[in-house]
């Protein structure tokens, strides 16, 4: 058996269409998980992930939901096979709240609600095209931060995700994020990449989402988790419930500190990560940043048993 685990979920960006179909049909637990959230949200949300359309699925008030309905189903699964509970869980962005709402400190029905809310106010904090986020590479994160402020001219622009040592997105106007990229090219990044995204999640825009989320969490149950929630604010393991509501919506405009939340995961003994739900980001990601850490993922039944075999 594996020494100490992490589970970790993915956020916005790993869903595709089909994800969560072979679970669902392969296993009772996950059909429940999807059959109580298409309940909850009054409409077939699992019809949507098993068969898109993909422009749907790709809208941030309907991918928020899915991803985080498509993870709990693998959590249920994986969880009921392994027999043990993780001695961390950790997500990014929106996985923070899959995996709070895993580790039993959110209602599954109440967090898929409100995770649709929180989709739409970010999308309406935004106009359309006024907004942009980029994934700068092979530039060190220090300088990725200093290009935004050099490039600012008053408008906002900041890093939003810390994703590796060689990788730092940045979020803000879509005029500041096409300034700070160019100046990070300048300072020698290998490329600064545009990301498809409907608003700029993560920066000092996303303020107008703040109080309406509050508002949100203030009638939601919240108990402790199973397990501490190593969060994406402090990159710090949170096991206190009357934290959680404030660390979410603070998480809407500071930056994911990925890296130094797998930093805190190897630095508390993790041997294991596995990224529970659709795709395999952070296993790349994590291998990037510590590769003392085995990362593995469960998203299908062919994934969860290999994850299972490793850890046996």
């Amino acid at each position: 058996m594996a020494g100490r685990i992490a589970f970790v979920f993915p956020g916005q960006g790993s869903q595709s269409v089909g994800m969560g179909k072979a679970l669902a049909e392969a296993f009772p637990a996950a059909r429940e998980v999807f059959e109580r959230v298409d309940e909850a949200l009054g409409e077939p949300l699992s019809r949507l992930c098993f068969e898109g359309p993909e422009e749907a699925l790709k809208r941030t008030a309907n991918t928020q939901p899915a991803i985080l309905a498509v993870s709990v189903a693998a959590h249920a699964v994986f969880s009921a096979a392994l027999g043990r509970t993780p001695d961390f869980a950790a997500g990014h962005s929106l996985g923070e709240w899959s995996a709070l709402t895993a580790m039993g400190a959110l209602r599954l029905e109440e967090a898929v609600r409100a995770v649709r809310k929180r989709g739409a106010f970010m999308q309406e904090a935004v106009p359309e095209g006024q907004g942009a986020m980029a994934a700068i590479l092979g530039l060190p994160p220090e300088q990725v931060r200093a290009a935004c402020e050099e490039s600012a001219q008053g408008e906002v622009v900041a890093p939003a995700n810390y994703n590796s040592p060689e990788q730092t997105v940045i979020a803000g106007t879509a005029a500041a994020v096409e300034r700070a990229s160019a100046r990070c090219r300048e300072l020698g990044a290998k490329r600064a990449v545009p990301l498809p995204v409907s608003a700029p999640f993560h920066c000092a825009l996303m303020e107008p989402v703040q109080p309406r989320l509050a508002e949100v969490l203030a009638g939601m149950s919240i108990a402790a988790p199973a397990t501490p929630v190593i969060t994406n604010v402090e990159a710090e393991p949170n096991a206190d419930p009357a934290r959680i509501a404030d660390l979410l919506v603070r998480q809407v405009v500071a930056p994911v500190r990925w890296v130094e939340c797998v930093e805190a995961m190897a630095a508390a003994g993790v041997t294991h990560a596995i990224e529970i739900g659709p795709g395999k980001v952070l296993c790349g990601l994590i291998r990037r940043i510590d590769k003392s850490i085995e990362a593995l993922n469960v998203e299908d039944p062919a994934s969860l048993d290999k994850a299972l075999a490793a850890l046996a």
